[in-house]
């Protein structure tokens, strides 16, 4: 008996989380003011872009098997809120020259310090870890592409 309701306890633990409603970041495909589609960005720096961050910083986001499986889905929802609200490459052709400008530092900075991607998304996303050659290159790619805003 005592057995019966230790496992009711558990199932309830686990089943009543999945009824709670998320409301998930919408997937668009409109790529009208993405950065890939109005920008001469070099094969490589864009693969990595997708790869290592649209998930998070784009409406272009594949939802994995896990973000539909609460608690787990709870965090991938908030990482991938805050990372559209920080920077959204669906949204790059509305900014000004200077927010752009911001921005690429800002990648810049946070791909050197490796603090971009988050570590944790290389747990199911080992693809998107980037190399110290990767990150060379999108610093360096980063900073020539803020100049070329005001050439």
């Amino acid at each position: 008996m005592k057995k019966k309701i230790i496992w009711g306890i558990i199932l309830l633990i686990i089943i009543v989380p999945q009824l709670i409603p998320v409301d998930k970041p919408e997937i668009d495909g409109d790529k009208s003011n993405d950065l890939i589609t109005h920008n001469e960005i070099p094969e490589n720096i864009a693969n990595m872009l997708k790869t290592s961050c649209y998930d998070c910083h784009s409406n272009q986001t594949v939802y994995p098997w896990y973000s539909y499986v609460a608690p787990i889905s709870w965090l991938v929802i908030r990482d991938v809120k805050v990372g559209r609200k920080e920077l959204n490459f669906s949204n790059w052709e509305s900014l000004s020259k200077m927010e752009k400008a911001k921005v690429l530092d800002d990648i810049s900075e946070e791909v050197e310090e490796a603090e971009m991607p988050m570590p944790i998304y290389f747990i199911t996303h080992s693809n998107a870890k980037l190399s110290d050659a990767d990150r060379e290159a999108l610093v360096n790619w980063s900073g020539k592409f803020a100049e070329s805003l005001f050439e």
